[in-house]
């Protein structure tokens, strides 16, 4: 399994919690002796009109700071997906996250659509045919929802469930009954019992995790990786984070 981690993602470019100061160091406490750290480089200004317009892109530059840690996510998203292509699965422990990320707009601690980017530029490059992506971070990822909308060749899915079982039970429905060349997850943990969502267990992550590595292993020829959304508690972060990728190694 490897991790597609920079040091830059570290910083704290903006005020909200998902650039909370020891967020990153967290995970990153509980991952680091037990997988392969990758460093990516930042997506270019190409990459991001891929699923972005110009105008929000010229959005995002003008924050400065922002601008380009959000560059470097979205070349973290890019760098995991090459690396599950070439059947190596990966996670982009990565911020800001991306998943709120619209066309032409973005709110919710997001900024460029990381995971969306990724998938485009392997579509576009003639790499794949189809796609699932799994989403279970708390909140709607509405931004891949309107990015992907009319395309035919991604499947976008976020499970939602009042019963833990019930919440696990879905994604391996969802699973058994999809096809695909790669699945890619929006990982987000702030559905824990200790963080925002309050419902799913750390071992619920892993099972997750192992149900996304048998999907893969079943359509994909093993192609799969995640990146990280949500996520707030930093005293369960990292178990958390550490769990679901013991799942799908």
């Amino acid at each position: 399994m490897n991790v597609v981690y920079h040091p830059r993602y570290e910083e704290v470019y903006s005020g909200d919690p998902a650039a909370k100061a020891g967020r990153m160091e967290a995970i990153l406490d509980e991952v680091s002796q037990h997988f392969n750290l990758v460093q990516p480089e930042p997506a270019s200004p190409d990459d991001i009109r891929l699923v972005h317009s110009y105008q929000h892109l010229e959005h995002v530059k003008r924050l400065g700071l922002t601008y380009e840690i959000a560059l470097l996510a979205t070349g973290g998203a890019i760098k995991a997906a090459d690396l599950a292509m070439d059947n190596e699965a990966s996670f982009g422990l990565i911020r800001p996250p991306g998943h709120h990320a619209s066309p032409d707009h973005c709110w919710g601690f997001c900024f460029f659509n990381n995971l969306a980017i990724s998938l485009e530029r392997l579509l576009m490059q003639g790499k794949i045919n189809r796609a699932i992506i799994l989403d279970f971070d708390l909140h709607f990822g509405d931004g891949t929802e309107n990015i992907f909308r009319n395309v035919p060749e991604i499947s976008y899915f976020h499970p939602e469930s009042y019963h833990r079982q019930g919440f696990v039970d879905s994604i391996s429905e969802l699973l058994a009954g999809s096809t695909g060349d790669i699945i890619a997850v929006s990982a987000g943990f702030d559905r824990h019992e200790r963080d925002w969502g309050g419902l799913l267990t750390t071992e619920d992550y892993e099972m997750i995790g192992k149900l996304v590595k048998g999907f893969s292993e079943r359509e994909c020829h093993g192609r799969r990786y995640g990146v990280l959304e949500g996520g707030y508690n930093h005293n369960v972060l990292g178990k958390n984070v550490k769990a679901f990728l013991d799942g799908m190694d």
